[in-house]
């Protein structure tokens, strides 16, 4: 069933219209008068709503009935990546989200070779916000992700650190696996850190441990920076009963 995503005061009627890219789109799919369509806030709330009219770079609907929608997962879940090279971060934006990552958070470290600044930032939160956008709609979410920077590896380290539970994955940890991390107590909400291509410093790791952070290691081989999330997020959606 075709799935658009609309701002959240466009479904308090039981009548509105899709128009601009998701009139588009129903033209590209050729939806026809009658069909049934989700539509979402992207805030986790759907209507399934019947096509009764097409007209020039317009949709009307009818809201047939409203629910909570069922594709999000129980628990949120924050992906915190360090600034990559190249499109790598925009892999990981994409791909985390259709796994069901609650939120992608950039954010910079000592040893990241990409150091955007504050206007490219800018730019590239625009495009980021569109593949999460994209990536939401195709696989079948009830939200959008958002995608967010934050200006200081501290910064993200206390932001991470107010979630249920917070783990950071270094690939000198040997004694916790994240198994391990996740049978240690019930949660509602977890934050997961990478580091960057050239890992993360000891003092990093030893300011994440002081914050109450717990170091995980994912295994005896060294991950790339885009499959180390995906890869952290996939085991927690496992773990959690998602697949």
């Amino acid at each position: 069933m075709a799935r658009f995503f609309v701002k959240p005061e466009e479904m308090q009627s039981n009548f509105f219209v899709l128009t601009g890219e998701n009139a588009a789109h129903a033209k590209v799919l050729r939806l026809k008068c009658g069909e049934e369509v989700l539509v979402c806030d992207g805030l986790g709330q759907e209507c399934l709503c019947t096509i009764s009219d097409f007209s020039d770079g317009q949709v009307s609907l009818v809201v047939k009935h409203r629910q909570a929608s069922a594709s999000e997962p129980k628990v949120r879940v924050s992906v915190y990546m360090a600034f990559s090279k190249g499109d790598k971060l925009e892999h990981v934006i994409q791909k985390a989200t259709e796994l069901g990552a609650f939120e992608i958070v950039a954010f910079p470290s000592s040893r990241c070779v990409s150091k955007p600044d504050e206007k490219s930032i800018a730019k590239k939160l625009e495009r980021w916000q569109k593949i999460a956008a994209s990536a939401a709609e195709q696989s079948g979410r009830g939200i959008i992700p958002k995608v967010l920077t934050v200006d200081s590896y501290h910064a993200a380290l206390q932001r991470a650190s107010e979630a249920d539970k917070a783990i950071l994955f270094y690939e000198n940890e040997r004694a916790t696996t994240l198994r391990m991390a996740l049978e240690n107590g019930s949660f509602s909400s977890i934050s997961l850190l990478t580091g960057p291509e050239g890992g993360l410093e000891e003092r990093e790791v030893e300011m994440a441990k002081d914050m109450g952070i717990h170091i995980c290691t994912l295994g005896s081989r060294i991950l790339r920076c885009e499959t180390a999330p995906l890869c952290a997020l996939s085991a927690v959606m496992y773990a959690s009963g998602e697949f």
